[in-house]
């Protein structure tokens, strides 16, 4: 548990400091992603209507008859049907500065349907070494299942929970149909240690149950608190943390140079670049 933490740790840093183009490495770089087309986007007047007539139905049948019916006459059908009742997983993009792999949800935004009936669904690509960086739900507990490949997880509860000094940090890995629970608030990641991709999904017990990236809104807090809450003056201080604020990716980014390094020992792939004298390679996959 805790060498996935120092790894969690590790993979923001390095992925933050890191503003150099990088060389290709067979198997981690592109990401893999499911294929199909995602849909368009939605009108925004149309779709700002929709939720207004969604939010002011007086009871759930009223919401249902809105969304699916021509005026609460017969069912919509074909495609109009479709596109309301059914949500395509496939055209996962990765977020803005995200490399290690892409996440496509089914929430109260994407899926009006889910107005009202408390549950999503997220699906999790994660590449060869890639990290859903650690994050909390703040309106919902999390139900995640990995359906390919390998994951390990960690969590990290409200305060209390032990002793002081002793490691917190609820962590395991998830093999293929296996899954584990989130509690909501919690702080928790995904992290594939491995050198092939995985899938996972994760079920929330609310439309909307929010997403606040840990490490990246922390760094968006004022210098002189971060600086005054880290602690380390020789990795972050007030003259490089808009370094750090700037490079660090939106959602998901790319693990740890252990996990890279091991990777490429097993593609045959030549070993990265020396670490520069900050402490930290020069080499991001």
């Amino acid at each position: 548990m805790v060498a996935i933490s120092k790894s969690v740790i590790a993979a923001i840093a390095v992925s933050s400091v890191q503003a150099y183009p990088q060389p290709t490495v067979t198997g981690v770089e592109t990401p893999v992603l499911p294929t199909g087309t995602a849909a368009p986007t939605p009108d925004p007047e149309a779709q700002k209507a929709l939720f207004l007539d969604l939010f002011t139905a007086p009871t759930a049948i009223k919401r249902f008859q809105r969304l699916l019916t021509a005026k609460g006459q017969s069912l919509l059908s074909g495609d109009a049907l479709r596109s309301l009742i059914v949500f395509d997983f496939n055209g996962a993009k990765p977020a803005k500065g995200a490399l290690g792999g892409a996440t496509k949800a089914a929430n109260i935004e994407t899926f009006p349907i889910l107005t009202g009936l408390g549950i999503s669904t997220t699906l999790g690509f994660l590449n060869a070494c890639g990290i859903n960086t650690p994050h909390v739900h703040p309106r919902a507990t999390e139900f995640l299942t990995v359906v390919d490949g390998e994951i390990d997880f960690g969590y990290i509860l409200e305060n209390g929970l032990v002793a002081a000094g002793e490691n917190a940090e609820v962590a395991g890995t998830l093999h293929q149909f296996e899954g584990t629970v989130f509690p909501q608030g919690s702080i928790h990641y995904q992290i594939n240690n491995r050198c092939q991709p995985a899938t996972f999904v994760a079920a929330l017990n609310s439309e909307d149950p929010g997403t606040s990236q840990v490490a990246q809104n922390f760094f968006g807090l004022n210098a002189d608190v971060v600086n005054a809450t880290l602690g380390f003056p020789k990795t972050i201080d007030g003259s490089n943390i808009e370094q750090f604020r700037k490079h660090l990716p939106v959602n998901i980014a790319k693990s740890v140079d252990i996990c890279i390094a091991k990777c490429n020992d097993e593609w045959n792939v030549p070993p990265p670049p020396a670490p520069t004298a900050s402490g930290y390679s020069t080499y991001r996959a």
